[in-house]
């Protein structure tokens, strides 16, 4: 398979899993939002939630946008060759964005991508910035990663204001799920990374010294 392609099917299968999941909240009744979304006050009897919340949105505009920034991750990652273990990190950081709002000082439910999608370009940055064999177009892709999460997120500034009314999608948005997802990309990109640079690295040594 070709590098980037399992990443590919990955946001796929994340866009048909949350135009699934709303649909069936839109149309069903309250209590099946309910029962999808997270909530601090039930996240821990509840843990399908973990995975679920992030497929969850709550009008088909805020699917829509998610959907728009999904395909430019999906894009991004099949530029710049993200594999299996890009994939991985990915998978891990799922349930963390979600759990990592329970630390913030004020309890928030959340539903949506948007806390994904910050962990994912978080993870697309790490691998770029690790991998040191790295073309350069894709070292220049990882900036722009980087550089447009760390400008939107100082635009936004999600410590000082967690939650802001969105007239447009007429609901608050979760702003600290952006700053928590694209923590937790960090850490579980920059492990997996660093993890699969020091491997090669030992593999290699052990080669030239046979």
């Amino acid at each position: 398979m070709k590098p980037g392609s399992a990443w590919l099917s990955l946001c796929a299968g994340l866009a048909l899993a949350s135009a699934a999941a709303t649909a069936f909240v839109l149309y069903g009744s309250e209590t099946s939002a309910k029962g999808l979304a997270w909530h601090p006050d039930t996240w821990a009897r509840d843990p399908w939630t973990w995975w679920t919340a992030s497929l969850v949105h709550l009008s088909w505009g805020h699917l829509g946008a998610n959907l728009l920034g999904l395909g430019a991750v999906a894009v991004l990652g099949y530029a710049v060759g993200a594999g299996w273990l890009a994939i991985g990190a990915l998978l891990l950081a799922w349930p963390l964005c979600n759990l990592s709002l329970s630390l913030w000082p004020e309890p928030m439910g959340c539903s949506g991508l948007s806390g994904l999608l910050h962990a994912a370009t978080a993870i697309l940055w790490s691998f770029v910035a690790i991998n040191f064999k790295a073309k350069p177009v894709n070292r220049y892709l990882g900036l722009i990663l980087f550089g447009g999460v760390a400008l939107k997120l100082v635009l936004e500034q999600p410590w000082a204001k967690p939650m802001v009314f969105d007239p447009d999608f007429g609901f608050e948005v979760i702003q600290a799920s952006h700053l928590s997802g694209a923590l937790v990309g960090l850490g579980c990109g920059l492990s997996l990374a660093l993890a699969n640079f020091l491997d090669q690295r030992r593999s290699g040594i052990a080669v030239h010294e046979r």
